[in-house]
């Protein structure tokens, strides 16, 4: 496997990305401007309706170009996905609707480092991480990628007490965030890792207006300071999307 660092800050442009199937024309037509395919979800049938299209439960990308796929949903990524030569490789663990039996694929991976509560990772995603010698970082906080916006390979922005403890040591650069404050349709508050990504080294995405967040200044500082540039991707308030996951054919 031919198998590069970081699937979530390309070294060039994405030429995909996998979007919730529920996204609006607005942030489609973004990505299509900018000559990237979008793949959208489709509906797993053994998640909670708030999740159940959410690119970061289904589906865990290794590299740029091979991507694990929850068992259920696997025939259809491949068909989808075969075109454009990105590899699919099936995973062990099936999802169910509750916590912990939904969060198999949802691992953040920042720089050398992944993080997940790994007793209830998929085993192979688990085996490709150690394979790469990635440094595997257990934490309570199962929705992983979810509670974490990947800036780059030396930062990041959560609103998880418990991730900023985990990676004080590392080196790696965090700003915590006050919780809450972005939508998911179903449930109380979506998080920041879910309602952002990025397609390139210079933006990091954002899936909607976050201007009445608290720590807007905060954020936007952050970024400024890690050579980003925020780009809000429609006017609507921001909401958690299940993460961008971009793809880069071969």
């Amino acid at each position: 496997m031919n198998m590069k660092l970081n699937p979530f800050l390309s070294y060039k442009k994405a030429d995909i990305v996998i979007l919730d199937g529920r996204v609006g024309k607005d942030i489609t037509d973004f990505f299509e401007r900018m000559g990237i395919v979008v793949i959208k979800t489709r509906k797993h049938e053994g998640l909670y309706e708030a999740v159940s299209y959410h690119p970061d439960m289904i589906l865990y990308p290794i590299d740029s170009n091979t991507v694990i796929v929850s068992p259920r949903e696997y025939h259809y990524y491949k068909e989808i996905l075969s075109p454009y030569k990105i590899k699919l490789l099936k995973g062990e663990r099936e999802l169910n609707r509750n916590y912990p039996d939904n969060i198999a694929y949802n691992v953040a991976r920042v720089g050398n480092y992944c993080l997940h509560n790994f007793r209830y990772t998929d085993e192979k995603v688990k085996y490709y991480m150690e394979q790469l010698g990635m440094e595997l970082i257990n934490i309570k906080q199962g929705y992983s990628k979810c509670s974490i916006s990947i800036i780059s390979n030396k930062s990041i922005i959560t609103s998880d007490k418990g991730i900023e403890k985990a990676l004080k040591k590392t080196g790696i650069k965090i700003l915590t965030i006050e919780p809450g404050h972005i939508k998911l349709p179903g449930l109380e508050y979506g998080f920041i890792g879910g309602s952002t990504g990025s397609v390139d080294n210079k933006y990091i995405l954002f899936s909607g207006d976050y201007s009445s967040h608290p720590d807007k200044e905060k954020i936007d500082d952050f970024l400024n300071k890690n050579g980003k540039i925020p780009k809000i991707l429609s006017n609507k308030k921001i909401i958690d999307i299940g993460s961008i996951i971009p793809l880069i054919c071969i």
